[in-house]
């Protein structure tokens, strides 16, 4: 396989580059050609990029749990502890959000990232509220709650004591083993019903890993992450996604049959998503690693969204269509059948227990009974 350098390519980054999206009116960055010139002149042609450092600006909103009414999605809250991700997953369907504080959804987001460490005190105010009615929480519906700036923060941690201390029900999604550091809170919440979680695995060839998710925990990982929890008793969903053709989909009964081995009973899958500025930066990561299959994986992708890079409508957006699509959803639901595990309509229910909720102690004490 032949790899295309990218004049902004950055090791370690999923991106290729820092473009700002048009949409909004903002204006464009390129790298400043007067310092790649006086670069040359000390005697370093052609030096790569100085090296991308992440940074972190701590913000402090006023409501911590976003409500949403989609008709297609299981849940109706949820909680993002962290904007943007240091994942740099370059298929990130989250991408567009950095759009907003006029930062790339390219390089910048998983550079320039934003936390939140007084989340937790929020949502203990929100549960005290008069009226207020449980349901899950979901957490990682956007960013990774478990991104490596998590090791430092610990906001979601801090989220879980909380929902432990209320028995709130949670659903977790991650692409991250950094989710066993929480294991003992985990524990706990399962016990009661509380809390379900789903792991991420999009290949299991390492070295692809790394340039489509180049700071996730590796694909082994993950499914060790997995097997471990289970041992902790916490119901545990594999989610083999994004189907990407021609670039992930030969490892979906891999994926199957390397989650059933740890005690998996529960997985779906999800195709590829390429919304607003997703599309774009997608097509630069395929110019750059696999400039040989491009044109084929983009004729794939929009034969099973009508014709188009992306489907942003309800329901359909999850429900690709056509004879690609109609292969990928046979193929995992054999998969599912030979390693015994659940999908669709088969796979296990994770009925959380609202029934138990009360409202967390405020000022971070938690019970002692």
């Amino acid at each position: 396989m032949r790899t295309t350098e990218h004049p902004d390519a950055q090791h370690g980054r999923g991106a290729a580059s820092a473009k700002v999206p048009t949409r909004f009116g903002l204006a464009s960055r390129e790298t400043d050609g007067d310092w790649r010139d006086y670069v040359a002149g000390l005697g370093v042609d052609d030096a790569p990029p100085v090296k991308l450092r992440t940074h972190v600006t701590e913000e402090h909103p006023k409501t911590i749990l976003s409500f949403n009414s989609s008709p297609d999605i299981p849940f109706d809250r949820s909680i993002n502890a962290y904007r943007g991700c240091e994942h740099g997953c370059v298929y990130c369907y989250a991408r567009p959000t950095h759009a907003y504080h006029d930062l790339s959804p390219g390089l910048d987001f998983e550079t320039q990232l934003f936390a939140k460490p007084g989340a937790a005190e929020l949502l203990r105010k929100t549960l005290n509220k008069r009226g207020y009615k449980p349901a899950p929480i979901a957490l990682g519906t956007n960013t990774d709650p478990y991104q490596p700036i998590e090791k430092r923060y610990e906001i979601t941690r801090e989220i879980l004591e909380v929902c432990l201390d209320a028995r709130h029900p949670v659903t977790i999604t991650t692409k991250s083993d950094r989710v066993l550091r929480d294991a003992d809170i985990l524990e706990e919440m399962a016990q009661a019903n509380l809390v379900a979680v789903a792991i991420s695995v999009t290949t299991l060839d390492a070295k692809l890993s790394s340039k489509l998710e180049p700071r996730c925990a590796t694909p082994a990982k993950r499914i060790a992450a997995l097997g471990k929890l289970i041992e902790h008793g916490v119901p545990v969903h594999c989610s083999v996604s994004p189907i990407i053709p021609a670039i992930t989909d030969e490892f979906m009964e891999g994926i199957i049959e390397a989650a059933a081995g740890v005690g998996v009973k529960s997985a779906n899958w999800i195709p590829l998503r390429l919304p607003h500025e997703v599309a774009p930066l997608f097509r630069e990561w395929l110019a750059v690693h696999y400039p040989d299959r491009a044109s084929k994986v983009m004729r794939i992708v929009q034969s099973i969204r009508g014709g188009k890079d992306n489907d942003p409508d309800f329901f359909t957006r999850m429900k690709p269509t056509g004879v690609w699509a109609d292969m990928f959803r046979a193929r995992f639901r054999i998969a599912c059948k030979r390693s015994g595990v659940g999908h669709g309509k088969t796979a296990p229910r994770f009925e959380l227990d609202c029934s138990k909720f009360r409202p967390p102690e405020l000022g971070g004490q938690m019970r002692l009974l």
